[in-house]
């Protein structure tokens, strides 16, 4: 019979915070993803931190610091996942509670040049001198493993007109929909802001506790009740061609040196919106197989999706999963075609990736689970702006982080959409990418129909 790791985790949980001597509020339970994170970070030989920032652009001298502190500090006290530690005991991940996990600082920034981030790509049309974005970048890739759970750090050169601020959350505590709860959450404690001390050491309330509880819990369920037999047969069928490439043709870790291509992309309306996601798998998985040299392996492209459990209060937190999407080599798929077969995989969303790469092998897969590829797609018009003393943070976006995948696209639909490859310099020569890129975008047109 099938055994759940899901409910095999919950066994372990329960126990656990029975023996415990704390108050019975203190441990709490984690999410499929959130388990993921934590053990992919023990598993690091660098201890490194999955992190997820925004950054903004401000005129200089917006930012008022102590009183961003105060306003971190408001919002932290409000939500379990930003008081506390995301840690593992006698081996099982919990969140064990405490004060509020904040860091609000000033970077200082020089003139240094950051090998990590490779030659300097040109600065889009008005963003921030390149120095602050590297200081920045330096700052987040060290993230100290037992550090705060919430970063917002400030950097600006002395000529720079504007400031660049960055929101960072360890992704443990932070999906698409906890960006929004964080920067509307933000705005509104920074307007309110009266100058008295924030939230550092009062009690978080009982019922946002209870709240994030029954979130988790209810995310737990979904896990388990999608990881039978019926999920199992779903992702066997979907994922048995999946290999990994030759033994040591995969970099191992994560990537460092990165560099990244944009694109400014028409927004899509009306019906169409509908078949955005569908075309950038397609496009994302041209790209995949134009940097894999054309070959007759079958690429494991992932991408996040998910949400709150129906009926959840919007607590702050990661309730997502990561699906596999295969991509079979071969010219660009029929639209439709792909799109039922991505609805159908929708339907097994709640199946947890351990489950799923034990399907894939179960299927005769010689696959580790390792992505070739790495899909997020965001829809701005669901988060709200970043709004201090007045004046809304204008989004910036930095290139030279940290990959989790050879290859990684990103697409935010908003006023436009705007299209983001990054790729690992290792890997793949400047020439290579930027070529692959150019494929990505003429599928994309294609398929939206919009000019090549």
């Amino acid at each position: 019979m099938h055994s759940s790791i899901t409910a095999a985790y919950l066994t372990r949980y329960r126990s656990l915070a029975a023996a415990s001597e704390a108050a019975p509020a203190v441990l709490l339970p984690l999410t499929g993803a959130q388990r993921r994170f934590l053990i992919t970070r023990r598993r690091d030989p660098r201890g490194r931190t999955d992190v997820v920032p925004l950054f903004f652009a401000f005129p200089r001298g917006t930012v008022d610091l102590p009183r961003l502190r105060r306003a971190a500090l408001r919002l932290a006290g409000r939500h379990p996942a930003l008081r506390g530690e995301f840690t593992v005991l006698r081996g099982t991940p919990v969140l064990r509670l405490g004060e509020p996990s904040v860091e609000v600082a000033h970077v200082p920034v020089d003139r240094a040049v950051d090998p990590a981030a490779g030659p300097a790509a040109p600065p889009e049309p008005g963003q921030p001198d390149g120095p602050a974005r590297s200081a920045l970048r330096r700052a987040l890739l060290d993230w100290p493993a037992d550090g705060p759970v919430l970063r917002l750090l400030l950097a600006a050169a002395p000529d720079d007109e504007e400031e660049l601020l960055a929101v960072a959350l360890d992704h443990a505590a932070c999906d698409e929909q906890s960006l929004g709860l964080v920067t509307e959450g933000l705005s509104a404690a920074y307007a309110e802001d009266d100058g008295a001390p924030g939230a550092a050491g009062l009690t978080v309330p009982a019922e946002a506790v209870e709240a994030y509880r029954a979130a988790v819990e209810g995310q737990l369920a979904a896990e388990a009740n999608a990881a039978g037999a019926a999920a199992q047969a779903h992702w066997a069928a979907r994922l048995g061609a999946l290999g990994d490439p030759p033994r040591g043709e995969r970099p191992a870790g994560a990537a460092w040196s990165t560099g990244m291509a944009v694109e400014r992309l028409p927004a899509v309306t009306g019906a169409a919106r509908g078949g955005v996601f569908p075309a950038l798998l397609d496009a994302v998985a041209a790209a995949a197989h134009h940097l894999d040299g054309g070959g007759e392996r079958v690429l494991a492209l992932g991408y996040p999706w998910g949400g709150r459990p129906a009926d959840a209060a919007p607590v702050l937190g990661c309730f997502l999963n990561t699906l596999v999407h295969p991509a079979p080599p071969g010219p660009p798929r029929d639209l439709d075609a792909l799109g039922a077969d991505w609805w159908d995989d929708l339907d097994h969303a709640d199946t947890p990736y351990d489950e799923v790469v034990r399907a894939a092998r179960s299927a005769g897969a010689s696959w580790s689970g390792a992505l070739d590829g790495l899909l997020t797609f965001e829809d701005l018009h669901r988060r709200p702006p970043l709004l201090l003393a007045g004046a809304a943070g204008r989004e910036v976006h930095l290139a030279g982080r940290p990959l989790a995948a050879p290859l990684a696209v990103s697409a935010s639909h908003g006023e436009d959409l705007l299209v983001r490859l990054a790729w690992d310099r290792e890997r793949y020569p400047g020439a290579a990418a930027e070529a692959a890129f150019a494929t990505l975008l003429a599928t994309l047109r294609r398929h939206l129909g919009a000019p090549v």
